[in-house]
């Protein structure tokens, strides 16, 4: 199974979510967490992971060979990023722009145009207290998250459970990091914000037709409209976390939950229950 934790705003805890699911599982299933937040990653800081392997991420761009190239503009009009400009005697590559898409070198119809890569990122890989780890880095200054995080996503093992830390909002990194989950944990917030974000992230979740559930954090500060919206959606909220000054001082010290208070490890393998509960009617009813 493949569980991806998500939500439309940061700082609802994902990252508590998915750390504490993932250790409280370890004990009776074999499980891996991945950490698709890939611009600003951060579940190694509580997992404190023993990296063994690192992988670079890269993406073709093109190399015009000029002695080849006719000037044509077929590149150009063929990039939808003008990652290529054409001038009168030289062609321009943006490697910044580029998509790795492949286009240009395809269609150049002078065979000017091969393609060399690019480094964006990284991907590392470990151990931390009896699970498998992965994350990827993307690059300062690189602006294309869903190569890396398609790195990352390669390494679920489909014997294992498999948890995807994912970043936060509706954009392509987070389509690209939900995509393929058997569920979809929304960690929101009971907040006006929490709410408005949460919308849109059910929304997405809809479109890619991935059953979901909802998880509250900070429960206690809101207004009660977070549980009247997922009441009138039929969103089950499987899990309601309090606002506790024990669990943000545990937080704020990278240590989990799970650990610096054993009674939530039952909470979180009873969410985990009621997940693959979900899971089980999602595929009775489509068979």
């Amino acid at each position: 199974m493949i569980i991806s934790v998500a939500s439309g705003k940061g700082g609802t805890g994902k990252t508590l979510v998915a750390t504490n699911l993932a250790l409280s599982l370890k004990d009776r299933l074999r499980v891996q967490l991945l950490d698709c937040d890939v611009e600003e990653p951060n579940a190694h800081i509580f997992l404190k992971p023993k990296i063994t392997q690192s992988e670079a991420v890269c993406i073709p761009v093109p190399v015009v060979d000029e002695e080849k190239c006719t000037h044509c503009r077929r590149c150009a009009e063929v990039c939808v990023y003008k990652a290529i400009a054409v001038l009168k005697n030289k062609v321009l590559v943006f490697p910044q722009l580029c998509h790795g898409c492949g286009a240009c070198s395809y269609l150049c119809p002078d065979h000017a145009i091969s393609e060399q890569g690019r480094e964006i990122g990284v991907v590392e890989l470990g151990r931390a207290d009896g699970l498998d780890f992965v994350h990827g880095r993307l690059s300062i200054g690189e602006a294309m998250a869903p190569p890396v995080i398609r790195k990352v996503k390669q390494h679920i093992d489909a014997k294992k459970v498999a948890i995807i830390d994912v970043s936060p909002g509706t954009s392509c990194p987070v389509v690209e990091a939900v995509r393929g989950s058997d569920f979809c944990l929304l960690v929101t917030e009971p907040t006006p914000f929490g709410l408005n974000d949460l919308v849109l992230a059910v929304e997405m979740i809809r479109k890619m037709s991935i059953p979901c559930g909802i998880v509250i954090n900070r429960a206690g500060v809101g207004d009660g409209k977070v549980e009247e919206y997922c009441s009138r959606k039929n969103i089950p909220i499987l899990l309601t976390i309090p606002l506790d000054a024990r669990i943000a001082s545990l937080y704020s010290r990278g240590q989990v939950l799970v650990e610096g208070m054993p009674e939530w490890r039952q909470r979180f393998l009873d969410l985990f229950d009621l997940i693959r509960e979900k899971h089980t009617k999602v595929k009775e009813k489509a068979s």
